[in-house]
């Protein structure tokens, strides 16, 4: 009959213990044992007990006493030696570490006999495991092999206990050796076991993963280090310098960032960022914000409107990637530095009498973020006084709140002197950043200098109130000759200035409205001349046609000034510049 057919016939029981008989191979009858029964041998199962059912093909377990230490250590392919005493002396070396160091002499102190253990530094080691009977592990060290190889290899020393020596010979091969805290054989002697695994293709491999990554961290410093101003420039009025360090050697670049921009009329931008991300990815979008930024300084925007372009770019660039930002603008004639914040630390300002002040609000989220309006703060920064903008690097330590760290470059601040980039350093210093801090650091250090004898005489302004209609031009005329040639000006340069003015005048005249201002500065590198009035719509340049009664001033301030510019300022109406550089100062924008 069919086996299957058969068994459905029986209960669920039965069908199980039918099928697991017919799958059973028979077996033929065991005779009863000798001594009818008797408990087993060594070695062997015991008996089943009555009436139950024998344990199919039951083989005897082998018996590991039968194995001898040298059959076990020796076939083991991780390197072995056993030494016992205090002077390590050799009891046992396999066959693996013989073929990698040379076959070693039983009895031999290690200090003489194992030199290889010595120069890895094992021997203080196995002092210890030998005093305290508790097993130690050295991870990867660099073995010399004498066969010119070389491996990475983890020892593990482990306290044991060894009998007679005089058995084989010194223990060599290896017979009477015991577990720790046994009692051994003979009047037992402790020793210690070394087990050196071969982990050279782990190693091998850690090695060029860190290899790959020092590559990779070094391209990111050098485009990071390309990315920043290779110089500052340097404005008339501010002495500027500023600093970068990367993080250690552990750690991968992020995007911190600087720069000093000149926008004209003696104003300068100062920025500073930092890209929330790390390695080449986060130096390359640092890269195009830093150039973006430069790009909007040239619009002369209040730095909320500069923040406002630069958050929907960064979203486009990389909306994985967030950004802190602060942009500021430093207007001498006012003494004040006004600013915008996107999600960065606070800008710290040291009054003339060494009080340092906190920006305050207003502060926006991270650039990259959207949907926020950006606000512009300002705070006083006059002659005497100077300021530190820098990345969170500088401040933040692990296990600390990042004020702590505000409240140390507070204090640090407030004692530092010098000049921008000995500042720079010292607060450095100070903050306790190494070369292997664990984040990149990046500061702007600014100084707006109180200036004395000859260096005042370089420096002077002059301001006349406009108040409209016919007279208006023939005065501006008459202040700016008058003043120019108090301040010793060549006959060509007073000549040409006092025609910007009037051209600016009249601009300000025919398009502007009232209050009217003619404002002319004078630094150690260049004129400048400029007219404000309560209309903000900008000047721009254009080709006036010959029948053109109008339309030609801003081309003429244009060809005749080194540089022009217009920017709607912060009370509403909009001012209109033009720089000369002085001759012999090579000055620039």
């Amino acid at each position: 009959m069919n086996f299957t057919r058969w068994s459905a016939r029986l209960p669920g029981t039965q069908r199980r213990a039918a099928a697991r008989a017919d799958r059973t191979p028979a077996t033929p009858p065991q005779p009863p044992p000798p001594d009818g029964g008797g408990p087993a041998g060594p070695g062997t199962v015991p008996a089943a007990r009555a009436g139950s059912a024998p344990a199919p093909d039951t083989e005897p377990v082998p018996r590991l006493d039968a194995l001898s230490v040298h059959d076990i250590l020796g076939t083991v392919p991780a390197l072995v030696a056993v030494v016992y005493g205090p002077e390590h002396r050799i009891a046992y070396v396999n066959d693996a570490y013989a073929t990698l160091f040379g076959p070693r002499a039983p009895g031999a102190p290690a200090r003489e006999a194992l030199p290889e253990l010595v120069e890895l530094g094992l021997l203080p080691l196995m002092d210890q495991v030998l005093r305290s009977r508790k097993p130690r592990t050295v991870k990867s060290r660099r073995a010399p092999a004498a066969a010119g190889r070389h491996g990475y290899y983890t020892f593990t020393c482990t306290p044991i206990d060894i009998g007679d020596p005089g058995v084989g010979g010194h223990g060599a091969t290896g017979e009477g050796l015991t577990g720790e805290g046994t009692a051994g054989h003979g009047d037992g002697r402790r020793g210690v076991l070394v087990f050196a695994a071969d982990v050279t293709d782990q190693a091998e491999a850690a090695e060029r993963l860190r290899a790959s990554e020092r590559r990779q961290r070094e391209a990111a410093v050098t485009l990071q280090r390309s990315l920043l101003p290779q110089e500052l420039e340097q404005p008339d009025d501010l002495r500027v310098a500023a600093t970068y360090q990367p993080g250690g050697s552990d750690t991968a670049v992020g995007g911190d960032w600087y720069d000093v921009i000149t926008l004209g009329a003696g104003r300068t931008a100062l920025v500073i960022g930092d890209v929330m991300g790390r390695g080449v990815r986060a130096a390359a979008v640092m890269g195009q914000l830093r150039t973006a930024v430069r790009a909007y300084a040239r619009l002369d925007l209040p730095p909320h409107e500069v923040l406002q372009l630069l958050d929907g770019l960064a979203a486009e660039i990389d909306a994985t990637q967030i950004a802190t930002c602060v942009y500021a603008v430093h207007d001498p004639n006012e003494g004040r530095l006004v600013y915008a914040s996107a999600g960065h630390l606070p800008i710290l300002v040291r009054d003339p009498d060494g009080i340092v002040h906190r920006a305050a609000e207003p502060t926006g989220p991270p650039l990259g973020t959207g949907g926020w309006l950006h606000t512009s703060g300002s705070m006083p920064l006059g002659p005497g006084s100077s300021a530190v903008l820098y990345t969170d690097g500088l401040v933040e330590r692990r296990h600390e709140d990042i004020d702590e760290g505000v409240a140390a470059l507070e204090r640090a601040f407030a004692g530092a002197t010098g000049s921008p980039q000995v500042m720079c350093d010292r607060l450095i210093r100070a903050l306790g950043v190494t070369q292997e801090h664990d984040d990149d650091v990046a500061m702007l250090v600014l100084q707006h200098p109180f200036r004395t004898g000859h260096d005042a005489e370089l420096f002077h302004n002059a301001a006349l109130e406009l108040l409209g209609g016919i007279e208006a031009a023939p005065r501006a005329r008459a202040f700016a000759s008058g003043v120019l040639a108090s301040w010793r000006f060549p006959t060509e340069l007073r000549d040409l200035g006092v025609l910007a003015a009037s051209e600016l005048v009249a601009n300000s005249l025919q398009h502007g409205e009232p209050p009217m201002r003619l404002r002319l500065r004078r630094t150690d590198r260049r004129l400048i001349i400029e007219v404000t009035d309560g209309d903000d719509h900008l000047p721009r340049r254009r080709r006036a046609e010959p029948a053109d009664e109008a339309g030609r001033g801003i081309s003429i301030i244009a060809t005749i000034a080194s540089s022009w510019g217009s920017r709607r300022t912060p009370g509403g109406g909009k001012a209109v510049w033009c720089e000369f550089a002085l001759p012999g100062t090579g000055a620039h924008m």
